[in-house]
């Protein structure tokens, strides 16, 4: 005996299944998304969901549709979505009448698999774009917050990191410390610097070397600055090198820098190995523009200063030893003075009685390309008799002069004080050939001279 063939019957709760676990998707949101996802169908079928109820359940996996339509004379039927005949009105509901509204139940069986597909493509599609919308939100709010990831991949300009939830992060080349090294599945910690959202597709930039980053990590290691007793005015780094933070207590009871920095160095250390082993200077804040300026070219000690607040400009004297402790290795720490005070910091060496007769290298400017002037000066040597008394090899080894330049200043700079000697030999001048005089021609006889007649 043959059996009748049963309807396809669709099974909601694997629809629903797939996306049951979402990322920030809250429960009223995802119903509304699944809504409009068998609106879209209806629409498609049926020309229009107007007169349509959607009722759902995800969590059962129930799903009710029904239609609402105003019942007509028989024969007066015009448009069936919207209208049904009495006689079949009666069917559904014996006690309805002409010109009453009747609700009737729609087999969401029917629909088939080709519309059952185009729902999971449609919902599939609103509820990625509602995790990208969800996304960029989120992150945005994150704006300056650390976050972490595990690191996924890493090219050649950037690495891809995923937090906890999956989602993509990424970290920069030039927003990496120098020393950074890392291995696949490493955990790294970034300051939220970025959210872009080109062509819906949310980006998330991470730095590492922002000063953001530090001033978080600051609030993180040390109670009394989350708590708010203890404030970071500014920070100047060089990532991955040497960076200086100036703080201020509002506590009269509180040592700034000695609660930042800890019993031997116990608060900062964390910070420190965080950073890959940056030189971290802890300075007091104050308004005081001379001592501030102080504090920040630390540990030099400057013996006098002249400011110019308009230009912002400030010059600096120091005792000659003390010069190179306030140009620092690399220039480091007057860069980082100038870049935490906001003044452009110029240092000079004061002069003591001996050195009255000594030039400054700007009046060399004529002899000696201003190029190689600001580079002897970038290192702390602004006078002539300060190059003179460093070796060609400790000259080389501070600036990135060749060797040929550096005997060139050094033999322009000793021309000035004839009667010291500062070790330079004078530069030998090219042998001549000796002139022949008229003498001696008429006694060289040609080689090749005729034998004398006999």
């Amino acid at each position: 005996m043959a059996t009748k063939k049963q309807p396809e019957s669709v099974n909601l709760i694997d629809i629903f299944s797939e996306f049951k676990e979402l990322k920030n998707i809250d429960r009223q949101t995802f119903i509304n998304v699944l809504e409009d996802s068998f609106r879209n169908v209806i629409a498609k079928m049926y020309g229009s969901d107007e007169n349509y109820d959607v009722i759902i359940n995800p969590d059962k996996g129930d799903l009710e549709i029904y239609r609402n339509r105003v019942v007509v004379e028989d024969g007066m039927v015009e448009n069936p979505e919207a209208e049904i005949s009495f006689s079949d009105a009666r069917l559904i509901d014996d006690e309805c009448e002409v010109g009453e509204d009747i609700t009737d139940k729609v087999d969401f069986t029917k629909f088939g698999r080709r519309m059952i597909l185009n729902l999971r493509q449609t919902l599939a599609s609103k509820i990625l774009e509602l995790q990208k919308e969800n996304l960029y939100i989120h992150y945005s709010d994150m704006l300056g917050h650390v976050v972490s990831g595990e690191l996924y991949q890493v090219w050649k300009r950037e690495m891809l990191l995923l937090d906890e939830d999956g989602n993509e992060l990424y970290l920069p080349r030039q927003n990496q410390i120098p020393t950074d090294f890392y291995r696949k599945g490493d955990t790294i910690r970034g300051v939220v610097v970025q959210v872009d959202n080109k062509n819906q597709n949310p980006k998330i930039i991470l730095s590492r070397t922002s000063p953001l980053f530090l001033q978080r990590l600051f609030e993180q290691e040390i109670p009394e600055v989350h708590d708010g007793l203890i404030s970071i005015k500014n920070i100047a780094r060089i990532p991955g090198e040497r960076a200086k933070v100036a703080v201020q207590s509002f506590d009269d009871r509180i040592d700034p820098v000695g609660a930042c920095v800890g019993v031997k160095g116990s608060r900062i250390h964390g910070i420190v190995r965080e950073l890959r082993n940056e030189n971290i200077d802890v300075i007091n804040y104050t308004t005081n523009a001379n001592l501030y300026i102080q504090r920040a070219l630390a540990p030099a000690r400057i013996s006098s200063m002249e400011i110019n607040e308009e230009a912002k400009q400030v010059n600096v004297y120091l005792k000659p030893e003390e010069v190179s402790l306030a140009i620092g290795k690399g220039g480091y720490n007057i860069k980082l003075a100038c870049m935490l005070t906001g003044y452009q910091i110029d240092v000079f060496r004061e002069m003591e009685a001996e050195d009255i007769e000594d030039i400054y290298l700007d009046e060399f400017n004529d002899e000696i390309d201003q190029w190689v002037i600001d580079q002897l000066k970038a290192v702390g040597l602004d006078t002539a008799k300060s190059v003179l008394a460093l070796s060609p090899q400790e000259l080389a080894k501070r600036t990135d002069l060749e060797d040929e330049t550096i005997d060139d200043v050094r033999r322009i700079l000793a021309s000035e004080f004839e009667d010291e000697d500062f070790g330079i030999e004078p530069q030998a001048e090219p042998e001549k050939a000796p002139e022949e005089t008229p003498e001696d021609a008429s006694e060289a006889e040609p080689e090749n001279a005729p034998e004398e007649a006999q």
